[in-house]
């Protein structure tokens, strides 16, 4: 048997071992908590999106660069991102959930904060910077939930934070475009002040969910490297098809939402307004999606078969907005937009599901790390090919290329089910001794 295959068995047996750690039914006053962060998080980044690319421009000498510098704010905070992610992560795995969350907010409200002041375009990039490094807030979270809730209802519990974080969807971008009338600063100081209260609510009411006894003993110094955590866990033949195609879900988002404005305003004349709506309506959406049809769907389905399904009608989403380009109707946008935010919300929360049931308790916020790697990953490459193929394709092209990426999501997903079904095997041989 390969080296890879023994480490594959020995932390799936550990994952099945531990389930019967978690409590049946996990505190109702920490899913309130994680709920709460979730809002406020997701609140802290849509309150500035429709306001970065305005207060951007005041710094720009040359107006036509904005699309350029506005990809670049985007890919830098992926960067760091990357670096940062899979050590926050291992940290939490070796130090418990709670300080390593504290330490993502205040990097985030410190770079609220410093974009707010502004002063000069070094100063964006530098927030983006700080943001970025400490942007591990949702793998720390979703593993605080992988903690507390047994692998069968981890998709549920997943679903109903991952809903409360589409409400903020609905709050930030109308809040944001409010206090933008006052001045295109105070979205990011109001921002910093939500993160901090998150931190203020957290410090007072969240407990430790990872105890000491699941915790790794010691953290080497190499660990840290996020070319080194993903090595790792890409050995484990299950978890690199679910990593990739989780990627390759991630790449074309990440296209979409520093593109999609762009393509409103050029093939609609929509403004800033109306793509707040827009957002507005996402968050809609996912919330429906996320807090309703995931705990309603996946027993119906499975994992499997309901994020298959569910990438298709993504790829569909995707054919849609670029047929805007050919097509300028506002319905074929909505249509889009709504269809992609349900169909996103499915495919996130089953991807998540897969993953946290394969290991234990130990390695929750390592595998959290790494998939939010493969995500920075996605938000440093993908805003960058898009913008190169909108300029120099046609604008149609990074939504199509989209489409096809989807692709790619469903045949990861599908050479991983061999060994998913192994998987099933063993947990029913578990179950069957005990």
């Amino acid at each position: 048997m390969h080296t890879s295959d023994t480490t594959e068995q020995s932390i799936i047996g550990e994952g099945l071992a531990s389930d019967e750690q978690h409590p049946g039914t996990p505190s109702m006053k920490t899913i309130l908590f994680l709920i709460v962060v979730a809002l406020l998080n997701t609140m802290g980044v849509t309150i500035i999106g429709p306001v970065t690319p305005f207060l951007t421009l005041k710094y720009l000498s040359n107006p036509n660069d904005l699309a350029v510098v506005v990809a670049w704010l985007v890919s830098i905070y992926g960067i760091c991102q990357f670096i940062a992610a899979p050590g926050l992560g291992l940290l939490s795995d070796r130090f418990g959930r709670r300080p390593i969350l504290f330490i993502c907010l205040l990097g985030s409200a410190a770079g609220y904060l410093l974009f707010g002041l502004g002063g000069a375009l070094w100063v964006f990039f530098l927030s983006r910077v700080i943001d970025g490094l400490t942007g591990g807030n949702y793998s720390v979270l979703f593993a605080c939930i992988a903690d507390i809730t047994k692998p069968e209802e981890r998709g549920k519990y997943f679903g109903i934070v991952g809903g409360f974080s589409g409400l903020g969807f609905i709050i930030g971008p109308a809040v944001g475009g409010l206090l933008a009338g006052i001045n295109y600063r105070v979205p990011f100081l109001v921002a910093a002040a939500v993160v901090l209260l998150d931190l203020l609510w957290g410090f007072f009411f969240l407990p430790e969910s990872l105890s000491k006894a699941h915790r790794v003993d010691a953290i080497r110094l190499r660990d840290l490297n996020p070319l080194t955590q993903m090595s790792a866990v890409f050995q484990l033949a299950l978890l690199r098809w679910l990593l990739l195609a989780g990627f390759f879900y991630a790449f074309p988002f990440a296209i979409l939402q520093s593109n999609l404005t762009i393509l409103m305003k050029d093939s609609l004349g929509w403004n800033a307004t109306e793509a707040g709506l827009v957002a507005t309506v996402v968050g809609v959406v996912d919330i429906g999606a996320q807090g309703v049809l995931v705990g309603k769907l996946l027993p119906i389905f499975g994992d499997v078969k309901l994020s298959m399904w569910a990438l298709a009608l993504v790829a569909l989403s995707y054919l849609l907005l670029g047929s805007i380009t050919l097509i300028a109707s506002p319905i074929l946008l909505v249509t889009a937009v709504i269809l992609f935010a349900g169909a996103g919300g499915l495919v996130e929360n089953a991807l998540r599901s897969l993953t946290s049931r394969l290991v234990g308790p130990r390695q929750q916020g390592l595998v959290g790390g790494a998939s939010q790697s493969m995500s920075s990953l996605a938000m440093i490459l993908g805003p960058l090919f898009g913008g190169l193929l909108y300029a120099q394709f046609g604008h149609a092209t990074p939504y199509w290329s989209g489409a096809l990426i989807m692709v790619l999501a469903m045949a990861s997903i599908a050479l991983a089910i061999p060994a998913l079904r192994r998987q099933k095997r063993q947990e029913d041989a578990l179950g069957e001794d005990h």
